[in-house]
């Protein structure tokens, strides 16, 4: 699929009229498809995804503002970083087909990159920036909005966020700038119902292991084992707990 083509399917998906723009095409180029061509004539989305990370956030950020007044400054915050994590932006990108749309390298395209789920997640921020600079702010919103709204009809984002799992995410992003890793230690039991032990892995040496019934209950565990000596090394500060 040529730039054009490929821009031409993502506004019809956008129901944007008239031909594509040079930031709507500019969007969907990683900068691995440039490499293979001497980077000419074009520009690689990196900065549109920068802008776009800007906006989406500050869209967020509005919306949770005026739909939540009583939730402190760092439940925001944390509802925020819940809502637009990688995970929900790459099932938004899969749900405008960029999976499909983003031009790749020969050896990316091998690698499997079109189905991960950071290209996916940075795609759609470019996506978002492209449409800023073309339809403004209420354009960039009328993309997200009806997204954002599906996410929150799921649940009270602040009650999703503060499972384990996602509060050591969190916790060791804003720590060390990575997420946890999960590794299975063993599985026991007959195979009708077997019992698996986890061993979370974040940052600087945190660990810890947990069991469940299931592997997510058993990751669960993990997190909040790892979660409570990670608080023993790194005492969170106020104004994270929730203050303003």
């Amino acid at each position: 699929m040529d730039e054009q083509s490929a821009a031409q399917r993502l506004a019809a998906r956008l129901e944007l009229p008239g031909e594509p723009s040079a930031n709507l095409r500019q969007a969907l180029i990683h900068q691995s498809y440039l490499n293979e061509r001497g980077g000419e004539r074009h520009e690689s989305n990196e900065r549109l995804e920068f802008l776009g990370d800007a906006i989406l956030g500050a869209i967020v950020a509005d919306v949770l503002y005026r739909r939540y007044p009583h939730r402190l400054e760092g439940e925001l915050t944390m509802m925020r970083t819940w809502l637009i994590r990688a995970s929900t932006l790459a099932r938004w990108a899969l749900r405008l087909d960029l999976g499909q749309l983003v031009l790749l390298g020969r050896g990316e395209e091998r690698s499997g990159l079109r189905s991960h789920e950071t290209l996916l997640a940075q795609v759609f921020e470019a996506v978002v920036g492209a449409v800023y600079l073309d339809r403004g702010l209420e354009g960039a919103r009328s993309l997200i909005l009806p997204l954002l709204e599906a996410e929150l009809e799921a649940g009270d984002p602040l009650a999703l966020a503060q499972d384990p799992k996602s509060r050591l995410q969190h916790r060791s992003q804003m720590l060390f700038g990575e997420t946890p890793r999960y590794e299975l230690v063993e599985a026991t039991g007959p195979d009708h119902s077997p019992t698996f032990t986890f061993r979370a892995v974040a940052g600087q040496g945190i660990t810890a292991l947990g069991t469940g019934k299931t592997k997510q209950a058993a990751q669960q565990e993990a997190a909040e084992a790892a979660l409570a000596e990670l608080e023993r090394r790194y005492p969170t500060p106020p104004s994270e707990a929730g203050g303003g």
